[in-house]
């Protein structure tokens, strides 16, 4: 009969109030990091795909005047279309105004790098939302399952002491209920782990393709010369991303 009401609900019900207080920073830590996981998930495949009809927009355009309406009518949502967006707008300002203020000082050259930079600066840090979370899940949560099957192992043994009934199957029962806190903080870390791995990869990858892209466009800018043997590479963001 006693091995009948061995179980997880049951080392549940005999923890104490740091057993279950870890219990409960596991489960809010899987929540967290599973909603980071998916909703980067669907955010990732709707940029890989914008990004990918945006560029190639961009180097199939006619103009630069068909690229800005593109950009006026379903906005600037993803890196590329944000990128474009702010070069085309630092340029005719900088050509209106001549760089008469500190911020614009120096060459179209100068001053559109800087507002590039900035551009990228903001993608980094937008794609990068959410992997700090997965990042701390992911090393912390071994942890506190281990901590966990560590006192609930102390207090299953303080227990048996006390009632002085030391048998193997009075142990085994216990200390075993006590190592599936181990195994729910594995459980909670290795999806984090492989999410974050395969965000990071992703993030480089559109980030290179984004620089690739920003010196393409400066070039343009700047030069009024299109860099067309770079369209072919910048198309691999569909795959690559």
């Amino acid at each position: 009969m006693q091995t009948q009401t061995l179980g997880f609900a049951h080392f549940l019900s005999q923890a104490d109030g740091l057993g279950k207080t870890l219990f409960v920073i596991l489960i809010l830590m899987s929540l967290a990091s599973w909603y980071f996981i998916i909703t980067k998930v669907m955010s990732n495949l709707r940029l890989r795909r914008s990004a990918g009809k945006f560029v190639d927009l961009f180097w199939n355009a006619s103009s630069l005047d068909e690229v800005r309406n593109e950009i006026n009518t379903h906005g600037a949502a993803e890196p590329f279309s944000h990128l474009t967006s702010h070069a085309l707008f630092a340029r005719e300002h900088h050509q209106r105004t001549g760089g008469g203020k500190l911020g614009e000082a120096g060459a179209l050259g100068e001053f559109l790098t800087r507002s590039m930079r900035k551009v990228i600066d903001e993608e980094t840090a937008r794609l990068e939302n959410g992997l700090t979370v997965l990042a701390t899940v992911g090393a912390t949560a071994p942890f506190v399952g281990l901590l966990g099957t560590v006192w609930g192992v102390y207090g299953a043994l303080v227990a048996i002491g006390m009632s002085g009934a030391g048998t193997l199957d009075k142990v085994a029962g216990p200390v075993g209920e006590a190592l599936v806190m181990t195994g729910l903080g594995l459980a909670v870390a290795i999806p984090a782990v492989v999410a974050y791995n395969s965000f990071t990869r992703h993030n480089r990858l559109t980030l290179s393709s984004l620089d690739a892209f920003a010196h393409d466009l400066f070039a343009y800018l700047t030069t009024g010369v299109q860099v067309s043997q770079q369209a072919g590479k910048l198309h691999s963001l569909q795959g690559a991303a």
